[in-house]
């Protein structure tokens, strides 16, 4: 009988270990660790959908192993993020894809491009954003592409 409340409980255990290890744990399921890496999505982890959750978790995983100019980007990018709207991002997200479809030339020549945009004064960058959203984004969206 005890060994069998001690399997039991081995079990339980080891169930509640998978799932916070599992690709949909909530923020209080995390360790230390990835909730200080991913620390700009606290308020809003609990809402993320699973396939986010999992994303965000590989990023957690490989942190360690980043360098600190590679884990200062992740932070700044996921701070980013989290500060953007659903919409932002679905448009981010869109526009990454299209970046992922690209030549190399072609990638080549829309990172030239950004550089030229980013070194731009403040209020001409405003002005293009301004005249052709379709193309520069709103303020919120200007993020240099990948």
């Amino acid at each position: 009988m005890v060994r069998a409340a001690a399997l039991a409980l081995c079990l339980c255990l080891a169930s509640a270990y998978a799932f916070a290890d599992g690709p949909d744990p909530t923020w209080g399921q995390l360790s230390e660790e990835q909730r200080n890496v991913l620390a700009p999505l606290s308020g809003e982890w609990d809402s993320l959908r699973a396939w986010q959750r999992e994303k965000m978790l590989d990023i957690s995983r490989d942190y360690p192993s980043m360098n600190a100019k590679e884990q200062e980007r992740v932070q700044k990018r996921l701070s980013e993020w989290s500060r953007m709207t659903p919409y932002e991002r679905e448009t981010a997200r869109k526009k990454y894809q299209q970046f992922k479809t690209m030549t190399p030339e072609q990638r080549t020549e829309l990172r030239k491009k950004w550089h030229e945009y980013q070194s731009l004064p403040d209020d001409q960058r405003q002005t293009l954003r301004h005249e052709h959203p379709e193309i520069y984004g709103t303020d919120s969206q200007a993020a240099e592409p990948r």
